[in-house]
């Protein structure tokens, strides 16, 4: 059983011209605004705002709202009016694939989730995982029957929004993962990798917001690196390709699963924080109780995250070094060493700095993986409502 037909309502918003799509960006990220600050923004005459923002009202994707005293808004009112987007037109659907659970959320247009869904994944078979995120789907429609796209995101390098070329987590190769859900679902379908979805989601509705240069780290089953530049992502080939494993951040560091030593992915990650462990008691501890441990002092715990926390800082440094960004997001399930251990983080920072460069903005947030989820709506709202970079 299909959610809806493939031609949904939200397909009347596309294709939407070069200018629709900037008046739609604007008034999504930072609405509700004026006409005249709409225009001041864009660079646009009254006439040409008129013009680009009548097909976008007629479509239902923005309205007419009216300020009371105080800044309240109400729904009805005169053409001068600011604009804002319609929240409750439409809902999308996000997935967070990882080897053993599917994460799932819906968002408003905005990227506010209003639903929370996790289930096992019990077999990594394309079909079955098809079929369950198809299923999810299906619970989320009948509370949200606005349902008007997915997005879903994977650790790993995906092709053209739509096939998985391969995967960090899971044993797939050329997997046409959007077209297996949109055949059930009847919905369109987005899909990419999960850090670049994540990095899409925060520069328009969260840290990066309004910044120039953006940029996310995330550590947890791996590492995870995204730069955005005037809220667009940089994409490149490396997208999705692991390519963590060759950070060399300790060339005496600790060494990972193949072989090479001092990597981001040996020394950040919560199985190589675990694998460090193991290795040094001769018995498995989870990582919370590693994290607890070291903040108590004991070893091997403490030197393990010490090194870890040593190891994340002069990363943080190297790409303020590099990248310039404005601010920095870290991200990630592994962010719990930063209540033990941030104190050694902010010293390699500084070790690893200029003394006058300008102080590193850090911002850290221990994230779930329905975040990433969120990531993935908002990716989809970004390509099949505002056609944005849908190849």
């Amino acid at each position: 059983m299909v959610l809806h037909r493939k031609k949904t309502e939200g397909a009347d918003w596309l294709p939407l011209s070069a200018g629709e799509r900037a008046v739609g960006i604007e008034v999504l990220v930072n609405g509700p605004l004026s006409r005249g600050e709409l225009a001041r923004r864009l660079g646009l005459s009254a006439g040409s705002l008129t013009r680009l923002t009548k097909p976008l009202i007629e479509s239902g994707l923005l309205m007419e709202v009216a300020e009371e005293a105080g800044g309240a808004v109400r729904r009805h009112g005169r053409p001068s009016q600011p604009l804002d987007i319609v929240m409750d037109s439409h809902d999308f659907a996000g997935f967070k694939i990882t080897e053993d659970m599917v994460y799932g959320v819906v968002t408003t247009l905005r990227g506010e989730v209003v639903e929370r869904h996790s289930t096992p994944l019990t077999t990594p078979d394309p079909d079955e995982v098809a079929n369950l995120l198809a299923a999810v789907a299906r619970e989320f429609a009948t509370r949200r029957p606005r349902l008007a796209g997915i997005g879903i995101g994977v650790g790993g390098r995906v092709e053209g929004r739509s096939v998985v070329s391969e995967s960090v987590f899971l044993p797939w190769r050329d997997v046409p993962l959007a077209a297996l859900v949109e055949e059930r679902t009847g919905l369109p379908v987005v899909v990419d990798n999960d850090v670049a979805a994540l990095v899409e989601a925060e520069s328009r509705f969260g840290a990066g917001r309004g910044l120039a240069r953006f940029a996310v780290l995330t550590i947890g089953a791996g590492v995870g690196y995204g730069l955005a530049l005037d809220g667009k992502v940089v994409r490149s080939a490396e997208d999705g390709l692991d390519i963590a494993r060759r950070w060399i951040v300790d060339p005496a560091g600790p060494l990972a699963a193949d072989g090479s030593r001092g990597s981001a992915v040996a020394l950040l990650t919560i199985p190589g924080i675990c694998s460090q462990v193991r290795a040094a008691l001769g018995r498995e501890l989870d990582y919370e109780e590693i994290l607890q441990r070291a903040a108590a002092g004991e070893q091997p715990a403490a030197r393990v995250i010490d090194e870890a926390a040593r190891g994340l800082g002069t990363l943080v440094a190297q790409i303020a070094n590099f990248a310039m960004p404005e601010k920095i997001l870290l991200a990630g399930e592994g962010l719990g060493l930063m209540d033990v251990a941030g104190p050694a983080v902010e010293e390699a920072v500084r070790a690893n700095r200029h003394p006058h460069a300008d102080p590193v903005d850090l911002e850290t947030k221990i994230s779930g993986f329905h975040d990433w989820a969120r990531g993935a709506a908002v990716l989809a709202i970004q390509v099949l409502v505002l056609g944005v970079g849908g190849s």
